[in-house]
């Protein structure tokens, strides 16, 4: 009798650990990219050529190995799995953004990582065994830029169909020697994305 399939809860988690350098003049552009179910939007080609990031990130929910192909021709690409993705991506990425050997921001990059506004308890206990000064995921579809537990959250949104009214959207990661600044992209714009003032 085979035994029963474990469900993603009680996998072991695929973990991968990469170092990505900045450049000469200590900065680092990345891409943040997340949920693109297999059609991201037609514009996102043009806004990444435009950008020219040093690097992209994916947060989950690619949909299909194609994109990742696209998303490659840009920049070296970093990607984990979703909860429709197979398994050929891992399920945490930690990143280490380097200036020399000097480790300048630690990221755990994962798909499902909040409740709300707020980490999930197994998100925070990887954020905090890696050391992570950054969680990046997608899933929700709902950009945020929030901090738990001491460490800073960012979810880019989606940049694959449309879902509900949420605006279709990357993220940008920036680094420099003095600062780290993230934020959201309007896909069909290319313009800077902010909530609406309530």
């Amino acid at each position: 009798m085979a035994s029963p399939r474990r469900s993603r809860s009680t996998t072991p988690l695929r973990r991968v650990h990469d170092r990505i350098a900045t450049r000469d003049d200590g900065g680092l552009r990345l891409a943040v990219v997340a949920d693109t179910h297999g059609a991201p939007h037609r514009a996102l080609d043009q806004r990444l050529a435009a950008l020219r990031p040093d690097a992209i990130l994916h947060a989950g929910d690619i949909g299909d190995v194609a994109v990742l192909a696209a998303l490659q021709r840009h920049a070296p690409l970093f990607a984990v799995r979703g909860n429709i993705d197979a398994r050929e991506q891992p399920d945490v990425r930690v990143l280490e953004l380097v200036d020399g050997d000097r480790v300048r921001l630690r990221i755990a990059l994962l798909h499902i990582a909040l409740a709300g506004v707020r980490l999930r308890a197994d998100a925070a206990r990887i954020a905090v065994g890696e050391s992570a000064d950054l969680v990046i995921c997608g899933h929700s579809h709902i950009p945020l830029v929030a901090r738990d537990r001491g460490v800073a959250i960012f979810n880019p949104g989606s940049c694959g169909p449309r879902r509900f009214q949420l605006p279709i959207l990357f993220g940008t990661l920036e680094l420099t020697r003095d600062a780290v600044r993230v934020r959201h992209v309007d896909c069909e714009s290319g313009q800077p994305w902010a909530p609406p003032a309530s």
